[in-house]
Formats: C-alpha cells, structure tokens, sequence
C-alpha cells in the first residue's frame, strides 16, 4: 500500500485534465454494485469500475491505476462489510475529502460468516446474492446518489422502483414453483459463505460450510472433519461456486453421495449493467432443481 501512497500525487496531477465533466462519475468495486448503480442512474451519470474485470476479490491487491480511476470519480459505492477491502485501501490511501463514500450495506440486516476458522463477530459480505438485500441496497443507493444530484433524484427513485420490482417479481415466479414441494427435510451444505442470503428467503438454512474461512480452500484434516460431518448429519446437496476452483467439490461427491448444484457467485466475468438481474435468475432456476430433488427424497 506504501507504494501506491507514493504515487498518489503524481496520479492525481495526470488525472486533473478528468475533473472537469458534465455528469457525476461515480465508482463501483465489485461487478452487483456495477449493476446496481447503471439500474438507477440510466444515462444520467457515468459508472467507472475502480479495477478491471477479471480480478479475484479474494486476493486482489491495489494498483496504481486504481488510483488514477478514483482521482475521476465524485462518489464511489461499496460493499463495505468485507468483501471489497482492496478498496476501501485505495480510498483510505487517496486521503479524498471531497470523495462521497456510499456504504450500500448500511442498513442491511447481516447474517453471520460461517466457517471453521471464522471469527465470532464476522458477517457475511455476500448481501448481493440476496434478492431482499439487493432491493434494500439499490434503495440506499437511489437516495444516497439523489442527495449528492438532487435534480435527477426523482428519476433515481423510480428507476430503483423499476429494478427493485424485477427482483420481487424473480421471487414471486420461484415461490409458485416451489409451492408445492416440501422442504422440511432439506439439509445442505455450500463450498463458500456466499449462500445464505439467497436461501433464507425460502426458508432454507445451510448446515454446513466447506470453506473454513472466505476463499480459503480446506485443510486435508479439514475436508475429512467435513466429509464426516455431512455423511452423519443426512445432507444431500452440496452447492458450489461456477467461474471459481473447487477442487475439493468431487472428493466430496465421492465420499458422501452428496447431489452438486452451482450457484453463480456474481463477481466474474465482465462489468454487465443485466448481470444481477440475469444470475440471480439462474440461481434461482438452480435452486428450484435442487429443492425438487430434495422433495423427491422426502
């Protein structure tokens, strides 16, 4: 981080020729928050990712030319609850006054991080996997982006309006699907702490977790401890991360006779305004597959 402290200043000096521009220029780190913010802002402002698609939010360290994407932006909307870090270490080292940082997560319930290696108070950053959380979300970002451009804040409001709608209505489509099956019996277990979200709000918990902490891959006395665990406990499906490794996933298949589903975890690929609307779809398509399986073995 020291370095990129060091060339602040000049990046800063290479940037001005940017500052001056027509539309506010607001800033997004991972690809849902890109999404998020083209559904509510439409042609009214401009939306300029801090990094390049392609990165991996686990290990990513801050670049220089990071800096030189947040010396153009007037405000910049962030997971803030630990799934972009790299992040607010760029924003940390700018030292911006003039900077409005716009927490999305602000006043959204978390749940808590599940793990083996996980510490008691951590939360689950994946609140983009969600569908009441995205909603809650894209709300906070139509008035938070509505205080700093008040004459656009009404078209804002009505676009989140118009956004949020879609999600509710994915949800609605999935119940009538599930309607009639019963999930009473349903036990699974994720790779990632990525899921919950997404399976609350069918009413699904998740037994166990393989990943002992976010994006760390299992110790082999881990990956046992597991194995055990879900050939005791009767889970039947396993969902794992698309776009990620998961080498551990088919040892697990092999030992426990567990049914694999993948879910889309949403921070792959390039920067696509449709993406949330377009995976939360096929999460939901894929959650539908799996809670008809579990019915089938009631």
């Amino acid at each position: 981080m020291s370095k990129i402290k060091q060339c602040w200043f000049l990046i800063l000096a290479l940037a001005l020729p940017f500052s001056s521009h027509a539309k506010m220029v607001i800033g997004t780190t991972l690809h849902p928050y890109y999404s998020y913010v083209k559904a509510v802002v439409g042609d009214k402002a401009e939306v300029l990712p801090l990094v390049d698609a392609g990165f991996n939010a686990h290990n990513y360290q801050a670049q220089p030319q990071d800096m030189l994407r947040l010396a153009k932006m007037d405000a910049i909307v962030i997971n803030g609850i630990g799934h972009d870090d790299f992040a607010v270490e760029v924003i940390r080292a700018a030292n911006r006054a003039d900077l409005n940082v716009i927490n999305a997560n602000h006043s959204v319930p978390l749940l808590p991080a599940m793990g083996a290696s996980v510490g008691s108070d951590a939360v689950n950053p994946h609140t983009f996997i969600g569908i009441t959380t995205t909603i809650q979300k894209v709300y906070t970002i139509a008035e938070e982006l509505g205080k700093l451009d008040p004459e656009n804040a009404r078209e804002y409001r009505r676009n989140a309006r118009t956004y949020a709608t879609k999600f509710r209505q994915l949800k609605h489509q999935t119940m009538q699907a599930i309607a009639g099956l019963d999930t009473r019996g349903m036990q699974v277990a994720t790779t990632h702490n990525a899921y919950n979200y997404l399976l609350q709000e069918f009413g699904i918990g998740v037994d166990a977790v393989i990943e002992p902490a976010h994006g760390v891959e299992p110790s082999a006395s881990q990956l046992q401890e597991t194995i055990t665990n879900i050939r005791d406990s009767g889970i039947s499906i396993l969902f794992y991360e698309l776009d990620m490794p998961n080498r551990f996933v088919e040892t697990i298949e092999k030992e426990t006779g567990v049914r694999l589903f993948r879910f889309s975890h949403m921070t792959h690929g390039p920067f696509d305004a449709d993406k949330v609307e377009i995976e939360t779809q096929q999460n939901l398509e894929t959650l539908i597959e799996a809670i008809r399986f579990s019915s089938e073995l009631s």
